[in-house]
C-alpha cells in the first residue's frame, strides 16, 4: 500500500504527517510538530528571520529522516502565510531543496482553505448540510463556508496570531492602548467577511489550529465550560481574562503551553470577534487541518474512487463552471470542445501515449481555452495562459494549473518551445506531454470551429501508421468548415506524432 507524507510549514509551527492508504482509507503512521516561528521576522520587517529559517531547516531534516524511514512514496511540502508575504521566500525554498531535496510549494490563502476543508470533510463520519470552518494560524485566518460538502466561499484574512502579536503587543500583559489597537485592526479586517458567510445561519463552527485547541482546553481547565463546544460567551470571557494575565500565568493554564501563551491573547480576540460577526453560538475544535487535506489530495490522485477523490472531482468541476461563467465563455461550445477532446484522447491512446491524468488536464483546458477573450481578443492565448495559471481554480495544484494553462496556450500560430515562459516551469516530460495534449485540443477546437453544432461526434482510429478522423454530422448539417480546419492541422500533427492525419465526413 502507498505511503504519503505531508509537510505543513506554517508561520508559527512546522508539522509532518505520514499515512498509508489502505482500502481507500488513510491510516496514520507518524506525526511530528515543532514551533519555529518562521513568520516572526516577516511580520516585522518583511523578511524571514535567519534564526527562524535555521530552526525550521533543522526540523525539516528530522522530518526528512522520518520520511525516509517509512519508505514514503510521495511527499508534498507546502508553506503558507509567512512564505507568501516574505521578500526572501525563494532563498529559503532553495535551502530546503538543498537540505532535503524537497520542492517547497507556497500556496495561496484560498488553496489553504480548500485543503483544510478537504481534510476535515474527508474524515467526518456524518457531513452537515452547512458548515463553517475557521482556521486561525500564525499569519492568516481562513473562513470556509461549505454546503453539502461543497465549498461555497472562502475568505482569507491577515489575522494570524503571530502576525498580530508581533505588530501590536509590546508589554506583558498588554496595556489598554495595545489591546484597543489590535481590536480596531481585527474589526477593520473582519469587515471583509462577506454577508454570505456572516449570514450563513451556521451556529456551531468547526475550528482547527493550535489556538482553537488552546482556547478549548483552557475553557475546560478554568471550568468555564464542561462541553466539547466552546461558546461565544466563554471565548469572550477568555479573551478578557487572558489579556490581564502575564505570560507566566497564561502558560500555567492547562492546555496553554509557554509558546502558545505568547500569542493566545490576540488569538482569543480574533475568535471572539469573528464569532460575534458570524452569529456563532460556539465552535468545536478539530485536530484535523492542512496536512490532512494534503494527504487526502495525494490519496485521491492515487485512487480516484476514494471519498476525497470524489470530493475533489466535484470541487474542480464546480470551480471550472464558475470560471466559464465569470469570463463569459459560451458554456455549450466549451462543453462540445471538451467532449471532442475526450473522444480524441480515448480513440488515439496508442498515438499520444499520455498519462491518464492528462485526460483531466485536457478536459479542463478545453473548457477554459477561451477565457483570455475576456481580457482582449488581441493576444487572447497569452491572456488565457495567465488567467488559468494564476486564477484560483479550486482543486488543482499550482503546477497542475500551469500544465492546463500551457495546453490551452498554444492554439494559435505559435508553437511551444522549451524556453517559452509557459513551458519553463514544467519538467521535460511535462513539456512533451503538454505539446501532445495541445495538438488534441487543436483538433477538438477545429472540429467545432463553426459553433453551429454541425458535428455530433468524432470517431478516431489509428491503423498502419495513419490516423483517421470521421466527423459524424448532426442531421443534414454540413461539416465542410470543420474539415477545412482539421486539414490545416495535418502538418503539425505529423510533426508531433510522426503520423499522417486524414479527416472525412461520415
Amino acid at each position: 500500500m502507498p505511503v504519503f507524507a505531508a509537510v505543513d510549514i506554517g508561520s508559527n509551527s512546522v508539522r509532518l504527517s505520514i499515512a498509508e492508504l489502505r482500502r481507500g482509507r488513510l491510516v496514520a503512521l507518524h506525526q511530528d510538530r515543532e514551533v519555529t516561528r518562521l513568520g516572526e521576522g516577516v511580520f516585522r520587517d518583511g523578511n524571514l528571520n535567519p534564526q527562524a529559517m535555521a530552526h525550521t531547516l533543522k526540523v525539516l531534516r528530522r522530518f526528512h529522516r522520518a520520511v525516509q524511514s517509512y519508505a514514503v512514496e510521495r511527499t508534498r511540502v507546502v508553506a503558507t502565510s509567512a512564505m507568501r508575504d516574505s521578500n526572501n521566500a525563494r532563498l529559503f525554498a532553495e535551502w530546503v531543496k538543498t537540505v532535503t531535496g524537497w520542492k517547497l510549494e507556497v500556496i495561496s490563502g484560498l488553496e489553504e482553505g480548500r485543503l483544510i476543508h478537504l481534510g476535515v470533510i474527508a474524515n467526518l463520519r456524518t457531513r452537515p448540510a452547512k458548515l463553517l470552518l475557521i482556521d486561525l494560524g500564525g499569519g492568516s485566518c481562513e473562513l470556509t463556508l461549505s454546503e453539502r460538502s461543497h465549498i461555497k466561499e472562502i475568505v482569507t484574512l491577515p489575522l494570524g496570531a503571530v502576525r498580530l502579536t508581533q505588530e501590536f503587543i509590546r508589554h506583558d500583559p498588554p496595556n489598554k492602548s495595545e489591546l484597543k489597537r489590535v481590536h480596531d485592526f481585527i474589526v477593520k479586517e473582519a469587515a471583509h467577511i462577506s454577508k454570505h458567510i456572516a449570514r450563513s445561519g451556521v451556529k456551531i463552527a468547526v475550528a482547527s489550529s493550535g489556538t482553537a485547541a488552546a482556547l478549548s482546553a483552557a475553557a475546560r481547565s478554568l471550568r468555564l465550560s464542561r462541553s466539547e463546544l466552546t461558546s461565544q460567551t466563554v471565548v469572550g470571557k477568555l479573551a478578557k481574562r487572558l489579556a490581564k494575565l502575564t505570560h507566566r500565568q497564561r502558560a500555567a493554564i492547562k492546555g496553554i503551553n509557554p509558546q502558545r501563551a505568547e500569542i493566545v491573547i490576540v488569538g482569543a480576540a480574533v475568535y471572539a470577534h469573528i464569532m460575534s460577526v458570524c452569529g456563532l453560538r460556539a465552535f468545536r475544535y478539530s485536530p484535523l487541518g492542512l496536512r490532512d487535506g494534503i494527504l487526502a489530495q495525494m490519496a485521491a490522485e492515487y485512487d480516484r474512487s476514494t471519498r476525497s477523490g470524489r470530493a475533489i472531482e466535484s470541487e474542480r468541476w464546480e470551480s471550472i463552471k464558475r470560471a466559464v461563467e465569470h469570463y463569459r465563455v459560451e458554456m455549450h461550445h466549451a462543453l462540445q470542445v471538451r467532449d471532442s477532446a475526450l473522444l480524441l484522447f480515448s480513440g488515439l491512446k496508442s498515438v499520444h501515449n499520455l498519462p491518464p491524468e492528462f485526460r483531466e488536464w485536457l478536459s479542463a483546458a478545453a473548457m477554459l481555452y477561451e477565457v483570455g477573450d475576456y481580457v482582449n481578443r488581441n493576444g487572447h492565448h497569452r491572456h488565457t495562459y495567465y488567467i488559468i495559471a494564476n486564477s484560483e481554480i479550486l482543486g488543482y495544484t499550482p503546477q497542475q494549473r500551469r500544465i492546463i494553462a500551457a495546453i490551452a496556450r498554444y492554439l494559435g500560430k505559435s508553437r511551444p518551445t522549451s524556453d517559452d515562459a509557459p513551458m519553463s516551469p514544467l519538467t521535460p516530460e511535462e513539456r512533451e506531454h503538454v505539446v501532445r495534449a495541445s495538438v488534441l485540443l487543436r483538433l477538438a477546437r477545429a472540429a467545432n470551429l463553426g459553433r453551429s453544432q454541425s458535428v455530433a461526434r468524432i470517431a478516431a482510429s489509428a491503423r498502419n501508421g495513419k490516423v483517421s478522423l470521421k466527423l459524424i454530422a448532426r442531421g443534414k448539417a454540413s461539416v465542410d468548415l470543420e474539415l477545412w480546419a482539421i486539414e490545416k492541422e495535418r502538418a503539425y500533427f505529423r510533426e508531433v506524432f510522426g503520423r499522417a492525419l486524414s479527416a472525412a465526413a461520415a
